[in-house]
């Protein structure tokens, strides 16, 4: 279990990040097509995982935007943005929003964030996820986590970038 704040009052996740250099957990998610999604199904491919709360925020529009506008410059990189948001929502949001470089995936129908340790526990958001990002390499192994110590807050963009 990690601690992070909400407008500065404190609260907890689930668990804790994977660590860096262990193997990245497999997840299912679920696409705007209502597909399941897999680690599996990116082979060979750097995976960036932006998890936000909700598009719904300002927060976190604004990191997926961000990441939509870096994301055109990785190579041989994908970067998937994860919420409990429903597929339809996010893909109106990345529609309205001219997104088309980044994939946002759902936590519907999935043990993803407790998985991943980010499911939000006791806070009227819970049931949702914090906001970090996980770095995964080409061989599926964690080289970079950030859980963002305030959920209003952005990740620190520039540090995630370094370790790709």
């Amino acid at each position: 279990m990690a601690s992070i704040t909400f407008q500065g009052n404190p609260l907890h996740t689930s668990g804790n990040l994977p660590a860096v250099g262990s193997k990245a957990p497999a997840f299912t998610l679920v696409n705007s097509k209502l597909e399941d999604v897999t680690l599996a199904s990116y082979p060979g491919k750097k995976k960036v995982l932006n998890i936000v709360p909700s598009l719904d925020t300002p927060t976190c529009a604004a990191s997926t935007r961000k990441f939509n506008e870096k994301a055109a410059d990785l190579d041989n990189t994908v970067v998937l943005v994860i919420s409990a948001d429903l597929p339809f929502a996010q893909c109106r949001f990345c529609e309205v929003e001219g997104l088309k470089d980044v994939t946002a995936l759902s936590t519907f129908r999935s043990t993803f964030s407790d998985d991943y340790g980010v499911t939000l526990m006791d806070t009227i958001l819970s049931g949702l996820t914090a906001r970090a990002i996980v770095i995964i390499d080409e061989n599926d192994t964690v080289i970079y986590t950030q859980l963002v110590a305030e959920l209003a807050n952005e990740p620190d963009y520039d540090a995630a970038l370094a370790a790709l």
